[in-house]
């Protein structure tokens, strides 16, 4: 119970911070909620639990898990959407989670902790097999041992009396290459020097920051730095971590659920008083008979975890083979601009604007890994690369659909010949439910083939460009399946 309630603190107290950069210096909820917000980082443990009580003899299995996303889970997400995308375009886990994904390391599967050790409690090697086949449908890497780490802590919170000793419990299910481990190992040191919060804060930044604000290595340093900060204070835990910020809802649910194991009566009730305990869910989880409040949603996980096999799932597993997808198909041609090919802006590229430029050579097809390209300047043959990508249409799939073309290098981009948009560079988060200003237009599309082209610039010397290119729904920015992949 008080693994719930935490959680449900920390993610309401986070929400209202996501994405702030920090520090913060939040003090309480603002806005004080008149009860518990929605949030995904518990909505989707009680799909996941419902899922399982609907089984005559529950298992584990990333199979079950990856089938609820598909019937019960709207959300768009980041790497929640690239993974649906993965699996109606009929890959299955592990690779949903690894391939063509940008956000592996994101903090989606970390959030999922939970359930995994109230359903193997005082097992954290157990508990962190638990969470391998979850995290596996939509992240991989670090973005698997980073929930691994923290189901083994939580785990053993419940039957050890101290952080440091949840903390070791976490570690001992990491390999010593893991970063997820380093910022463990880092953030435990620096707190030890004496160092203020706020001091480590920087320096995790430092050694573990990244562009994406969803990152699982910086923002599992703010959890360790909240637990350790606070030293068993709910209160200044929560505040700490969340006002590292970043990811906020995420860490600080995860500081309020593990503290909320180790010392439920320990939990202030002025943070309890608002969240009240109906159980409140998301509009977009969809046809799951959901219990109503915490206390029966503790009752069902309760009773969960006696009836669920408690043997590691991995145990004599069928290791699928790997797919054959060999990513897109596309028109391609390396050229520089010259006095010959006028209406340059100072990126030496068309400006925005203007209609397609005609190819300057002549094109040939070429196989990338997938939407995602990464392509150091050395693998760039001329200033410029113009791709041609082509875009089939479903009758299904017709009407309002998002284009993206996330770049972190200058870019141009048209479709059906009309200008569309452009940028000159810079960070990108290529998620169609919130892209960056200039990487994104909602258009209106008919059934069939359409022609969508871009034209990207040579990085600087020793660095490599990226660029994402993703056909989504323009109303729900789910990922069209199959969209990219049929080739001319």
């Amino acid at each position: 119970m008080g693994c719930w309630l935490g959680k449900a603190i920390g993610g309401t107290l986070g929400q209202s911070f996501e994405g702030m950069d920090g520090p913060l210096d939040a003090t309480f909820y603002d806005p004080v909620p008149l009860g518990m917000v929605p949030n995904d980082d518990l909505d989707l443990q009680v799909v996941w639990a419902c899922m399982l009580d609907g089984m005559a003899t529950p298992s584990v299995d990333r199979e079950l898990l990856a089938d609820a996303w598909l019937r019960h889970v709207r959300f768009p997400f980041n790497e929640y959407g690239v993974a649906k995308r993965n699996l109606r375009e009929g890959l299955r886990p592990p690779e949903s989670g690894a391939h063509d994904n940008w956000f592996t390391t994101g903090e989606g599967a970390a959030i999922r902790s939970e359930l995994w050790a109230c359903l193997a409690p005082g097992d954290p090697a157990l508990a962190a097999a638990f969470a391998y086949e979850d995290a596996c449908v939509d992240h991989a890497g670090e973005g698997i041992w980073a929930p691994q780490f923290l189901a083994a802590m939580q785990a053993a919170a419940f039957t050890c009396s101290d952080i440091d000793a949840a903390l070791d419990a976490g570690l001992g299910v990491l390999p010593g290459s893991s970063d997820v481990r380093r910022v463990v190992e880092a953030t435990r040191r620096w707190v030890k020097e004496g160092h203020p919060w706020d001091e480590v804060r920087d320096r995790i930044i430092v050694d573990f920051g990244a562009g994406d604000f969803t990152d699982v290595r910086m923002n599992t340093g703010f959890v360790v730095l909240g637990l350790l900060i606070g030293d068993g204070d709910f209160e200044r835990s929560i505040l700490v971590t969340n006002n590292c910020g970043k990811d906020t809802d995420s860490s600080t649910a995860s500081v309020g659920a593990t503290l909320g194991i180790l010392w439920p009566e320990r939990i202030p009730t002025r943070w309890r008083d608002p969240i009240g305990s109906d159980l409140i869910l998301n509009d977009a989880i969809v046809d799951v008979a959901a219990p109503t409040s915490i206390e029966d949603f503790t009752d069902l996980v309760l009773r969960l975890r006696e009836r669920l096999e408690r043997q590691d799932p991995s145990a004599d597993r069928v290791v699928r083979p790997a797919s054959q997808t060999t990513g897109l198909v596309v028109s391609a041609a390396f050229f520089s601009l010259t006095d010959e090919h006028r209406n340059l802006d100072h990126w030496f590229l068309p400006p925005a604007g203007e209609g397609e430029p005609a190819w300057p050579v002549e094109p040939h097809q070429r196989r990338l890994s997938g939407t995602w390209v990464q392509m150091a300047d050395h693998e760039f043959d001329d200033d410029l690369l113009m791709l041609a990508y082509p875009v089939w249409i479903e009758p299904e799939s017709a009407g309002r659909v998002r284009i993206m073309v996330a770049a972190d290098t200058p870019c141009r981009v048209w479709l059906d010949g009309e200008w569309l948009f452009g940028r000159d560079g810079g960070p990108m988060f290529p998620a169609p439910h919130m892209p960056r200003i200039n990487t994104y237009a909602d258009v209106d599309l008919s059934s069939g083939g359409h022609r969508l082209t871009v034209v990207v610039q040579r990085p600087g010397r020793s660095r490599s460009a990226e660029w994402i290119v993703a056909v989504a729904d323009a109303q729900t920015h789910e990922w069209i399946p199959g969209v990219l992949r049929g080739g001319w």
